[in-house]
């Protein structure tokens, strides 16, 4: 079997990334496709020495830093991707990876970390984070927005199996394309992150430093909790405003490495989380080490994290992104935080490991193999001289049981 893995694009390594690390451990022969590739040598670990197959926008001006700035480009580049020449074509998406054009004796399966979101439910609060909400360049963008979703939905039907990472994705899939689709959750290398039960009298949170993260609002939080220390791990744009914003128990640790950030969740009272993702891997991450985590009560947290009304509860929710609601999540938590047991956010994080990763998604893609390959595409015999007809080139699909 000829396989090929399309991303979007590498320029670091976070959760899709992790995802198409472990394709390649489960299909160490496939071939790598992306739209762009801008790691670093120290960077580029997890692609196993694979050679990036690249398309026409690895060669623009400044797409290393402004790669978001050709998004208008990125259907037509996706498109220009050559893949005829494999049988199984899985592609890993959250912007146009899907789009890739493949031909009826192919098998397209996609995983889908996220239709773009920026294109549908969530484009009011893009828009207006950017910006571009009023004025003449917001109109034009969502003019482009517009046809970007008439484009997602056309390439939708070139899918064979879509494949969600949540069942929160899962819904929007079907919002967006009508489309079902089957949940393997993400890989998370729980045994990377011991168990440490002994925790010490700080909260953390670690994220990139983006305005959707809402790392604004447990800032302001911690304002209104100055008996209480929180920790920010991450780097980005709002690194600057945050620091600004941050009182003297709050610490901004800027982009810190690997061993430093799991010393800081091994040893806080709770991690906290106040982004509504699709999935969400440090909070699985923060459990594997036996910490409670205080989250949004959105979005795929609600799928990795079992609330004070659990009998084995993991963590607290709270229901706005707002710092009033944080600042009763963590009061609550103080009071009521000693029935959350280590131990139980430690098995609850492992539902979530590399293992079970593998050996759901190769048992389905195995499945979807067989089942595609059952089917009959061939012309059906015809007698010797009679003419050739519409009906002799249709295919013809088996009869199957319901």
């Amino acid at each position: 079997m000829r396989v090929a893995i399309v991303h979007d694009w590498f320029v670091t390594y976070a959760g899709s990334e992790r995802v198409v690390e472990q394709l390649l451990a489960m299909f160490p022969s496939a071939d790598v496709f992306s739209l762009l590739e801008c790691l670093g040598a120290a960077d580029r670990d997890f692609l196993a020495g694979k050679k990036v197959t690249t398309s026409f926008l690895q060669r623009l001006p400044f797409v290393e830093r402004k790669y978001g700035n050709y998004l208008p480009l990125m259907p037509l580049a996706i498109e220009q991707l050559d893949l005829s020449r494999y049988d199984l074509v899985i592609s890993s998406s959250h912007c146009v990876a899907k789009g890739v054009l493949t031909g009826p004796d192919q098998l397209h399966i996609s995983y889908v970390h996220t239709p773009m979101r920026y294109a549908w439910d969530v484009q009011h609060e893009y828009l207006a984070g950017a910006g571009l909400d009023r004025g003449i360049k917001g109109w034009l963008t969502r003019w482009m927005l517009h046809k970007l979703r008439l484009w997602d939905v056309r390439t939708a039907h070139g899918v064979d199996s879509f494949v969600a990472n949540s069942q929160f994705i899962a819904r929007r899939i079907w919002k967006a394309y009508r489309r079902q689709s089957r949940v393997i959750y993400p890989p998370v290398d729980v045994e990377a992150f011991p168990l440490c039960e002994d925790r010490e009298d700080f909260y953390v949170t670690a994220s990139r430093l983006v305005p959707y993260k809402r790392v604004d609002v447990l800032v302001e939080a911690f304002g209104q909790l100055p008996d209480k220390q929180l920790v920010v791990i991450g780097d980005g744009p709002e690194l600057k405003k945050l620091r600004a914003q941050a009182g003297p128990n709050v610490t901004l640790l800027g982009y810190q490495s690997d061993a430093v950030l799991r010393d800081y969740i091994q040893r806080a009272r709770a991690f906290l989380f106040a982004s509504r993702e699709d999935f969400g891997i440090v909070p699985v991450e923060a459990q594997a080490t036996g910490a409670p985590v205080i989250a949004f009560g959105e979005g795929g947290a609600l799928e990795t994290i079992r609330g004070l009304d659990s009998p084995r509860p993991t963590g607290v929710f709270f229901a706005e992104q707002t710092p009033a609601a944080v600042v009763e999540a963590v009061e609550t938590f103080e009071r009521e935080g000693a029935c959350i047991k280590s131990t139980d956010c430690r098995e609850n994080a492992t539902r979530f490991s590399v293992e079970r990763f593998h050996r759901e998604f190769f048992e389905h893609a195995m499945d979807q193999w067989d089942r595609f390959r059952s089917l009959e595409f061939r012309r059906q015999p015809r007698q010797a001289g009679s003419p050739e007809s519409p009906a002799d080139v249709r295919p013809h699909w088996p009869l199957r049981a319901a």
